[in-house]
């Protein structure tokens, strides 16, 4: 009678905590959904570990993108001039390492303090002046593709010397003797899994010793095991091909960074209180003017840091660089949970929304599906997203 009722408590425990992450839970199973399709439709070679290598690599533009424009969709805005700023700000980077023999780090810096710049002026236009981010942005986007083809002429700069290249193509290094197994990976990746484990136990420790409800420890066993074995699958393939790109570096670094910002720092529950409500933000002393500056400030040199990563990986700056990335960002931010009304979202859901559209790119990619195929069912799938989104809100 006891071991039923313990039974009936699990099951009823489970359901709850099911519940209450369904958002999560529903992405990551659509994600594994899109995999095992195109595994199928591909006859295995989507899943082969040079293509998904391949694939987190492709992923980190619009992964460091998701980070700035979750800030902006949180607050209850929307940027549309992400992949406009990121196809200038490329071609600037090109223009000073190719035609001006600038060195490669002082191009960076260069760029980055221009992605700074066009933060700062977005951010005065809808902080400071009233004008709403849709109209700032969409004007930015249209201005910011005519600088791009005034810095380029029409036509693509590059080459660039192999020590920028590595931020897009680079690989890290093999410490230990060369074989079929990148050791060094492997190595971080074990490191990393001890690291989870320590702090998911010391974690639950903490919030025992405060009073504090945690999940059974069944529950919590089984989900350290499927955490830490998605965490190996990740390290596995990535040590079976190449090992860890420094672009994925690069990203994990930017998710650590905004995951700490909008969890742990005050100025993180300022986004997601203007986001809720911004009268009620204001009156409980939110200065919501220097919030909003410093959200599209964020933009503009997360924009900076992907169009250095993609200009680098492609070794070449195109009149064309950044077209529809805005789309991708935005429907990341929303296949991973993130609320097209503000006040809901996490950077963890926007970095699994934007490997759901790298996953989608390539796959279609593989199966050679005509470009307009492509957009057709990219552009389907945003708006059943925004219409789960707002389901969801009508349902909660």
């Amino acid at each position: 009678m006891s071991i039923i009722a313990k039974e009936e408590s699990f099951s009823s425990e489970l359901i709850t905590v099911v519940k209450n992450n369904i958002r999560q839970y529903t992405m990551i199973a659509a994600l594994l959904a899109i995999w095992i399709i195109f595994t199928a439709l591909t006859g295995g070679l989507f899943i082969s570990p040079r293509n998904l290598s391949n694939l987190f690599l492709q992923m980190c533009t619009t992964g460091l993108l998701t980070g700035g424009m979750l800030l902006v969709m949180v607050a209850g805005h929307i940027d549309l001039s992400v992949g406009s700023v990121c196809g200038t700000l490329g071609a600037a980077a090109a223009f000073l390492m190719s035609r001006m023999a600038i060195n490669p780090f002082l191009a960076i810096a260069v760029t980055l303090l221009l992605g700074l710049a066009v933060g700062c002026w977005h951010g005065f236009w809808i902080a400071y002046r009233g004008v709403p981010a849709f109209i700032v942005t969409l004007a930015s986007q249209i201005a910011f593709k005519g600088i791009t083809l005034a810095i380029t002429g029409g036509k693509s700069i590059g080459e660039f010397k192999p020590v920028f290249k590595m931020i897009g193509q680079g690989y890290l290094p093999q410490f230990l003797p060369e074989g079929s197994f990148h050791t060094t990976t492997a190595l971080l990746f074990a490191l990393a899994l001890a690291a989870f484990i320590y702090a998911e136990l010391r974690a639950r420790r903490k919030r025992i010793a405060n009073g504090f409800t945690v999940l059974r420890r069944s529950l919590e066993i089984i989900k350290i095991v499927v955490i830490s074995a998605a965490i190996a699958a990740v390290g596995i393939i990535l040590s079976s091909y190449r090992g860890i790109p420094y672009a994925i570096l690069i990203l994990l670094a930017v998710v650590a960074v905004f995951t700490v910002l909008t969890t742990r720092t005050p100025f993180g529950r300022h986004v997601y209180a203007i986001g809720g409500n911004a009268e009620a933000a204001r009156l409980s002393g939110v200065n919501i003017k220097k919030t909003m500056m410093l959200i599209f400030v964020l933009m503009g040199l997360l924009c900076a840091v992907a169009s250095l990563v993609f200009t680098a990986r492609l070794n070449t700056a195109t009149p064309s660089a950044g077209n529809l990335f805005e789309l991708d960002a935005i429907a990341a931010c929303i296949i991973g949970g993130t609320s097209t009304t503000g006040g809901i979202g996490t950077v963890f859901g926007a970095i699994i929304g934007a490997l759901v559209m790298a996953s989608l790119d390539n796959g279609m990619s593989l199966m050679n599906l005509p470009i307009m195929i492509q957009y057709i069912i990219k552009g389907l799938i945003l708006l059943l997203a925004v219409w789960v989104d707002i389901a969801n809100r009508k349902k909660y």
